[in-house]
């Protein structure tokens, strides 16, 4: 191998190298900075991928040198006058080192027009076989240097650039599929809630429920399956308003001497859902607004702010999933809850793990320490309640102290 191909070699697998970081790091953005690579390492003016649709051809990536580039994203034109049309039906070769020097080529307007020299393109087919479009770079002047190892560079971004688009389209797919499915459930009458009880351990008594979202299709997806791609989608708060407002319906049967617990995310607190939710004559002493996020959050003081009326009025804050993450001891430590729960993780198997009762004795202190009422979730044994109340855990809720219940259920026990 000559020295001008070892470098030619090393080039290309550090430009392969660079674009499977960039891969990695951001998919979305990975196709501009594949293109961009590639026109910088072949010299060319522009590098672009093409969409094929109903007789055009689109540019969807575009990287240019020019201020005054002929091709811009979102532009198209009839495909039989593109060279990528002949370049899938075989009427232009892939390679042109001077595309004026191929009667073919030269035929076309914009050969002379643009004008173009050399020019590189080749078929970007998806997972199934079917045809995207094309992968093409080309320069204003020609290149006789250009050969079947720069057309082969060409053909291996080509194929990175069709996964990625592939699955960003199976990924929009996917999210139009979700809405649909969200949407028409949002304006169904399928979702219902249930109640689980939460028990006082010191007398084995029900003090409150929490409220709990049941989907149609409860066997496949789980309720934090729902809301997660709710949220993905922008539906989020949509989801999360008809639940809050499902449980409530239950709020004025319940004893006197019981809590409702409707769980919240802190961004339906920041657009101010609150507001129009618990304006409503309730009794916010006998309710529990329980902020469930597994994601850091950075606006703690206007949280606290918003939240500031409504814990005036009686409502009560409690903070999920402790022990599970840095997040929710974040939101412990700058909310200042007035219940902490316990995440099943922690509580399950406690009996037996040493490290789990440590966590637990160090939530038991702090919770006395600052006032807050601690609660075990996911308790499904007797011998994981027995370690519980050792350790001095006051508050439970578990499939082995009461399952969820309906509405009727619950009134009934009354």
């Amino acid at each position: 191998m000559t020295p001008q191909y070892e470098d030619h070699d090393a080039g290309l697998r550090q430009v392969i190298s660079d674009n499977s970081r960039l891969i990695s790091q951001s998919e979305r953005n990975a196709v501009p900075d594949i293109l961009h690579a590639v026109r910088q390492h072949l010299k060319m003016d522009v590098a672009f991928v093409s969409e094929f649709i109903e007789g055009n051809r689109v540019f969807r990536y575009v990287d240019s040198e020019w201020t005054d580039s002929p091709v811009q994203g979102g532009m198209g034109d009839p495909l039989e006058d593109t060279y990528c049309q002949r370049v899938v039906d075989k009427r232009l070769p892939e390679l042109m080192q001077n595309a004026q020097e191929d009667p073919v080529a030269a035929a076309l307007t914009v050969t002379s027009t643009v004008p173009i020299g050399a020019y590189l393109s080749v078929p970007l087919r998806l997972s199934d076989g079917s045809l995207y479009g094309t992968f093409c770079c080309f320069s204003r002047s020609a290149d006789y240097s250009l050969n079947e190892r720069d057309l082969s560079l060409v053909r291996t971004f080509a194929e990175l650039a069709a996964k990625i688009i592939d699955r960003e389209r199976l990924y929009q797919y996917k999210k139009n599929a979700d809405r649909e499915r969200i949407v028409n459930t949002l304006k169904s009458k399928t979702l219902t809630m249930v109640y689980q009880p939460i028990f006082d351990l010191t007398n084995r008594q029900i003090v409150g429920f929490e409220s709990l979202m049941r989907f149609p299709d409860a066997d496949i997806r789980t309720s934090d399956h729902w809301f997660n791609e709710a949220q993905a989608i922008g539906l989020g708060i949509e989801l999360e308003t008809r639940a809050i407002n499902l449980a409530l319906e239950i709020f004025p049967f319940l004893k006197k001497d019981t809590y409702l617990t409707i769980n919240t995310s802190p961004e339906l607190i920041m657009v101010g859902a609150l507001e129009k939710l618990l304006s409503m004559p309730l009794d916010l002493n006998h309710l529990v607004l329980e902020i469930t996020e597994h994601a850091i959050v950075y606006q703690y003081k206007e949280i606290a702010a918003l939240l500031a009326p409504f814990r005036k009025r009686g409502l009560r804050i409690a903070v999920d999933d402790a022990g599970a993450g840095y997040a929710s001891f974040r939101h412990i430590l700058n909310l200042a809850p007035d219940r902490i729960k316990l995440d099943m993780t922690l509580t399950r198997d406690i009996d037996t793990d040493p490290a789990r009762r440590a966590l637990t004795v160090a939530f038991v202190h702090f919770s006395s320490n600052t006032g807050s009422e601690l609660i075990a979730e996911g308790v499904e044994t007797a011998a994981e309640l027995a370690t519980l109340q050792a350790l001095g855990v006051t508050g439970a809720q578990g499939y082995f102290l009461g399952r969820p219940m309906s509405m009727d259920d619950v009134l009934q026990k009354r």
